[in-house]
């Protein structure tokens, strides 16, 4: 195919800039590779009007800014096609509290949770949600600003930790279980990875930097992996995700329990979509190709 001149977005003003600008350098690679006219695009230090001269997008932005809906709604606005989710599926699935009101309210199985405040009672928080308690702002991701606490007593500074990224915070209940996630490129779900981590739990430094986490891919039998199958893809389409993703879960001793959708995931040496691609015989350049091949507006 002719993509044109293609802007792979990357960098951007939120807490994953760094993890982002790792993603895309990656990504802009493997186009050069392939044969791609693609050049590097940071909106936080160009004008986003100068994206007009481009014919594609492919989307490497974390977080704020580039994950959320606000670049997808620029470049709907400008008519350029980009990757992944559309504005409304970008918004949704990075607000923590609103996937978990869409996949209650769908059937899909999630945590026990509550909205944090800074005059709630943490101590009748710890007795509902019991403890350990994962406290999470509500839109931000790479495990940023999240604590896992044991003590009643410690939820509030959890709380303003996260506070300071998010002025939404969820407490959520700890859910014993195997962590795993899985990939969907198109509609497709790709094998699943199993984490494994001596530390506390999968927080940034285990997903970036160190050397000792364990990923197991394919991470669940094939039996296991196909009876999630068509519940992973409605955790998918009920958000109105298209094109790529990643979804987070705990298979607990009840069954699966879901965390959250990732629309714009990490493309980096040690993400996990590029290694469950792997699995599958895609190796990295021909994932990146066939997740720009799929850009739309609208």
């Amino acid at each position: 195919m002719n993509f044109g001149k293609v802007a792979v977005l990357m960098g951007g003003r939120s807490a994953e800039r760094e993890i982002s600008l790792k993603s895309g350098n990656a990504v802009l690679a493997a186009l050069k590779r392939k044969g791609v006219d693609a050049h590097a695009f940071d909106p936080a230090v160009e004008e986003i009007s100068d994206l007009k001269q481009y014919d594609n997008a492919f989307i490497a932005l974390h977080g704020r800014y580039g994950e959320d809906g606000t670049m997808q709604g620029a470049l709907e606005l400008m008519g350029i096609p980009y990757t992944g989710s559309g504005v409304l599926a970008s918004s949704l699935s990075i607000d923590k509290w609103r996937t978990k009101l869409i996949w209650q309210a769908s059937g899909i199985p999630i945590a026990k949770y509550e909205l944090l405040h800074a005059d709630s009672d943490f101590d009748a928080v710890a007795k509902r949600l019991g403890l350990p308690i994962f406290v999470k702002p509500s839109c931000e991701g790479s495990s940023i600003g999240i604590s896992k606490v044991a003590r009643s007593e410690d939820l509030k500074a959890a709380f303003e930790l996260a506070f300071k990224y998010d002025s939404l915070v969820i407490a959520e209940s700890f859910v014993e279980g195997m962590e795993v996630q899985f990939p969907i490129l198109g509609e497709t779900v790709l094998p699943s990875i199993r984490i494994e981590t001596p530390h506390e739990f999968y927080d940034y430094d285990a997903k970036y930097f160190a050397e000792d986490t364990r990923y197991i891919c394919p991470g669940l039998s094939d039996k296991e992996e196909s009876i999630l199958h068509e519940l992973i893809l409605k955790s998918f389409r009920v958000l109105g995700c298209s094109g790529w993703a990643r979804v987070d879960l705990i298979i607990g001793k009840n069954g699966p329990v879901f965390l959250e959708m990732n629309t714009v995931p990490g493309m980096t040496d040690h993400s996990l979509v590029p290694m469950s691609a792997r699995q599958s015989g895609i190796d990295f350049d021909d994932l990146v190709l066939r997740i720009l091949e799929k850009t739309h507006v609208g």
